[in-house]
């Protein structure tokens, strides 16, 4: 009587190409998606990002006229200086000028005519 193999036996590392210390258990979900889920999956992600997308951007707008306001408020500013300036330099020169040694040796006419054509 010979002796014949009934059963063949497949070593799992060659079937799976497994090497060594990785995980050879096999984990199957319960859950199945069908496509139309998958569908939804994605356009809920992709509006998920979107959103994200949209509060980054209003953040970068709301900078930008935080610092439009404060240019403006600047140019404001400098425009009274320079009206504080040229205010300073006229009545300055009103001072001196009443305060000048010409100004205090002058004197007030005795009469004034005016000549009519």
């Amino acid at each position: 009587m010979s002796y014949q193999r009934t059963t063949t036996y497949y070593a799992a590392r060659r079937t799976q190409n497994w090497s060594r210390n990785q995980n050879t258990t096999r984990y199957v979900s319960a859950v199945k998606l069908g496509p139309v889920a998958h569908t939804v999956l994605i356009a809920l992600m992709i509006t998920v990002l979107g959103l994200i997308y949209l509060t980054q951007a209003t953040r970068a707008t709301s900078y930008d006229y935080e610092a439009q306001r404060i240019d403006n408020q600047i140019a404001e500013l400098s425009d009274q200086k320079q009206d504080l300036e040229v205010e300073n330099a006229r009545l300055t020169a009103l001072e001196t000028t009443k305060n000048s040694s010409v100004a205090r040796e002058m004197t007030t006419p005795a009469s004034s005519e005016y000549v009519t054509e």
